[in-house]
């Protein structure tokens, strides 16, 4: 066999193996190592050694942790029901007054965390029994809380464009220029699609009593000042600090997690016990990006020595596709891979193989970047692996069905494509605000 031939071989087996349920880091670091010795003899070694090095001096990294430890601590802080109450007070007119209110606490929650698992499991325990009790259909409620979980993936601070700066080379400070209004035109596709269904079918949310509409402004302005504003302050100075230069990525990192510590000390929320966990959680998500990244970079290092990724190059530019057909082929295969794999796999093992033909087909890796981000929303709400859908399972009441939450979950996901269209055909979206800010 060729080299070049090796290198398809080596990811062929990659996939097979991971498809087997081997653990992705570990795996990554074993093909390097196997097929790296074969392709560069003892060599192998000491590059291993050096990319593992590469990635703990990595500048943008640095701010992983800290943005985890700033989510786990608000997590801890116990903010959540009482930022759920206060939102559905103040949207207490608006029909589906309950899910917009969710929509919004799951937004700003999720942007604070950052962490799925846990925004989906904590408002499947407060919201979703909630909106149940009052009359409202299963499968809205449902989708609703998969679907608003998972918008910390997109809106920063995001830890996915972290990532995907550290791997692609590109500024993260711009990716959160750029996803801040596709993230917040997701988040307005959701409120708006539940607002119009709401009033088509008033079936699917009833109404409020009166006793929790009829509130008197001060007591409503009072519960967003004890709840809403804490976290918005906290997040909107992360991410001005960045947006402004006034502080790098991680810095502001810095500066959000202790912020995340003061607002549970102000919670009264702030124990030895709550901060062990924290710090433990944190450094346990830390390590395995960390190993991630040394597999990943050890791994496309031997499969690029052995040709791998010219084959791949040359094989779809031998296809003779348009930049837009291009676009859609690497965004369906990304779609796929959101079935089988997590959103840390696809960003740092499968993104970078589409990355060299960016320059080919013209494609800026900024716009490709949030492209990617939308997309990856639809990995945790797609059956048949839609984790979003399985952790809300876990928390929700008996009668509530696996099929009824998938149910829930496709018109979101529908959303989702209409978003990622909306940001191609008009790309300002997305690459309006860097350009004004940085040029």
């Amino acid at each position: 066999m060729t080299d070049p031939q090796v290198g398809v071989l080596m990811m062929v087996l990659f996939i097979f193996t991971i498809l087997l349920g081997f653990p992705i880091a570990f795996t990554l670091v074993a093909m390097a190592v196997g097929f790296g010795y074969y392709a560069m003899g003892d060599f192998i070694f000491p590059l291993l050694v050096q990319r593992a090095f590469g990635v703990m001096s990595n500048d943008v990294l640095i701010s992983v942790p800290l943005f985890l430890f700033m989510g786990y601590m608000v997590e801890r802080a116990g903010i959540l029901d009482k930022l759920f109450h206060s939102l559905q007070l103040a949207a207490k007119n608006v029909p589906g007054a309950l899910a917009v209110a969710t929509l919004i606490t799951c937004a700003l929650f999720a942007t604070a965390t950052g962490i799925v698992g846990a925004v989906v499991t904590l408002m499947g325990l407060l919201a979703f029994p909630a909106m149940l009790r009052a009359g409202y259909d299963t499968r809205l409620s449902s989708g609703v809380i998969c679907a608003g979980g998972c918008l910390g993936i997109l809106i920063p601070p995001s830890i996915m464009l972290i990532l995907y700066g550290a791997t692609a080379g590109v500024s993260v400070v711009k990716l959160y220029a750029g996803a801040f209004l596709p993230g917040f035109l997701l988040a307005s596709l959701y409120i708006a699609y539940v607002v119009i269904r709401v009033m088509l079918n008033p079936a699917l949310a009833p109404k409020l009593p009166k006793e929790l509409t009829d509130v008197p402004f001060l007591v409503v302005f009072k519960a967003l000042l004890t709840s809403f504003f804490p976290l918005a302050a906290l997040i909107l100075s992360v991410l001005g600090a960045i947006l402004f230069g006034l502080a790098t990525p991680s810095e502001a990192a810095a500066i959000g997690a202790l912020g995340a510590l003061l607002l549970a000390a102000s919670y009264r929320q702030l124990t030895f016990r709550r901060l062990q966990e924290s710090v433990f959680l944190t450094a346990r998500a830390s390590a395995m990006v960390c190993w991630l990244f040394v597999g990943s970079w050890s791994f496309s290092s031997v499969f690029s020595y052995l040709g791998g990724h010219t084959v791949i190059e040359n094989f779809v530019v031998g296809l003779d596709m348009s930049p837009i057909q291009f676009l859609l082929l690497s965004q369906v295969i990304i779609f796929l891979l959101g079935w089988p794999l997590e959103w840390t796999e696809i960003i740092i093992i499968f993104v970078p193989i589409f990355l060299p033909l960016l320059k080919v087909y013209g494609i800026d890796p900024l716009f490709f970047g949030l492209l990617v981000a939308l997309n990856i929303q639809t990995s945790f709400n797609t059956p048949p692996m839609a984790m979003a859908a399985y952790y809300l399972k876990g928390v929700a009441p008996p009668g509530v069905t696996l099929d009824q939450i998938f149910g829930g979950c496709l018109p979101f996901v529908g959303l989702v494509f209409l978003a990622m269209a909306l940001l191609y055909i008009f790309p300002g979206i997305g690459l309006w605000l860097p350009g004004l800010l940085y040029g």
